[in-house]
């Protein structure tokens, strides 16, 4: 089997915000091979730089487009998908939004391999024996404590177990913080765990004097409190914070996870496969778990992303929880014929079909494509 083209497909909302909102727009990534099986995977990153890392021409030797690169490859030879990409846009790829790029392009390859083997994705990777997971509602604070209290009554009320609320005004007042955590709490109710998506809005002092405020609020765990960049702030931020600290969704690659987990001492880590693609996030939770820390998908975009985390979580021993995104968008919802609900125990199920275990809804793509 080879490689016949890869595409890059944006969609686009007909009107985008600067609310921290990652269903506005998104890239799809479609791979076509000579044996007619296609696959389907999806970035978090921005969508038209993306397609232009796709799309580029020969420059030379070390700075190729990803399409190129790709034309006439073996699908099911991920290994050497990967290195002919990473060597041939070495010159500007090998970090950031080049490797966001590759990350869509693993999840197409890994479908095409399901597809092609007849067999759900995480049965190739060596599932750890968990088909479904228990998932937490993930939301944005509202913009006062009482719109907030009311978002969490009413996903409580939904059935589900634990619910996240994030960015939002965090980090704009500390009296406001700490009523928007007391108000988050008092919605969801004492039978529901709740987590906190600070949004990147504080120095380790502060972050360690809103953890000592929260405690009381019993919390899951505190999300990227600091910039992502900032392992030290997060190695004197985990040893004294009596909240679980998790982060790690801006990241790509594995020793970029091996970092904050050994230096950062990280409790929890948050890949996106999205930007990391499949491979990368097995690895950097498996790595995690030999260092018996916890690993958590990062997925605020469609089921292709919701399909993908799931299968990459089912290979892991120490994942538990499933981040599942609430944006009423319909690049949330529509994006695939399939659509993933919670059960009456508040989990979802990994798809059990071929490859990723979903389908594309073409009239979405006709709605929203812009290029």
């Amino acid at each position: 089997m080879k490689i016949t083209d890869v595409t890059a497909i944006v969609l686009c909302l007909p009107e985008v915000t600067d609310k921290c909102e990652g269903t506005q727009d998104t890239c799809l990534i479609r791979i076509d091979t000579d044996a007619g099986i296609e696959g389907w995977g999806e970035v978090d990153s921005c969508p038209t730089v993306v397609k232009a890392i796709v799309d580029a021409p020969l420059s030379h030797q070390i700075c190729n487009g990803l399409a190129n690169l790709l034309h006439g490859a073996d699908p099911l030879d991920i290994a050497d998908c990967h290195h002919r990409m990473m060597e041939g846009a070495n010159y500007y790829a090998r970090v950031g939004v080049g490797r966001h790029a590759m990350a869509g392009i693993d999840q197409a390859l890994w479908d095409i391999s399901g597809k092609a083997a007849g067999k759900p994705v995480y049965q190739l990777l060596g599932a750890s024996g968990q088909n479904r997971f228990r998932a937490y509602a993930s939301v944005l604070f509202g913009d006062t404590p009482d719109e907030t209290y009311e978002i969490g009554r009413r996903w409580a009320d939904a059935g589900f177990t634990a619910i996240k609320f994030g960015w939002g005004p965090m980090g704009q007042d500390e009296k406001q913080d700490i009523e928007l955590v007391r108000q988050a709490r008092r919605g969801a109710g004492d039978n529901v765990d709740v987590l906190v998506d600070a949004g990147q809005v504080w120095d380790w002092e502060t972050g360690l004097k809103r953890a000592n405020q929260f405690a009381e609020f019993s919390l899951f765990w505190i999300e990227e409190p600091l910039h992502p960049d900032d392992v030290a702030g997060y190695s004197r931020l985990c040893e004294a914070s009596p909240i679980p600290i998790a982060t790690g969704e801006a990241e790509s690659e594995t020793l970029a996870f091996e970092r904050l987990v050994l230096d950062g001492g990280l409790h929890w880590i948050q890949p996106d496969p999205g930007r990391t693609g499949i491979t990368t996030m097995v690895e950097a939770g498996r790595m995690a778990a030999e260092h018996d820390r916890k690993v958590c998908n990062h997925s605020f975009k469609s089921g292709v992303t919701i399909a993908a985390s799931l299968h990459a979580l089912a290979a892991l021993p120490n994942a538990s929880i499933f981040e599942f995104c609430m944006s009423d968008s319909p690049l949330r919802h529509d994006v695939t014929n399939e659509e993933f609900v919670i059960d009456d125990e508040g989990c979802v199920t990994v798809p059990e079909a071929p490859g990723l275990g979903v389908t594309i809804n073409k009239e979405t793509i006709a709605t929203y494509q812009v290029a």
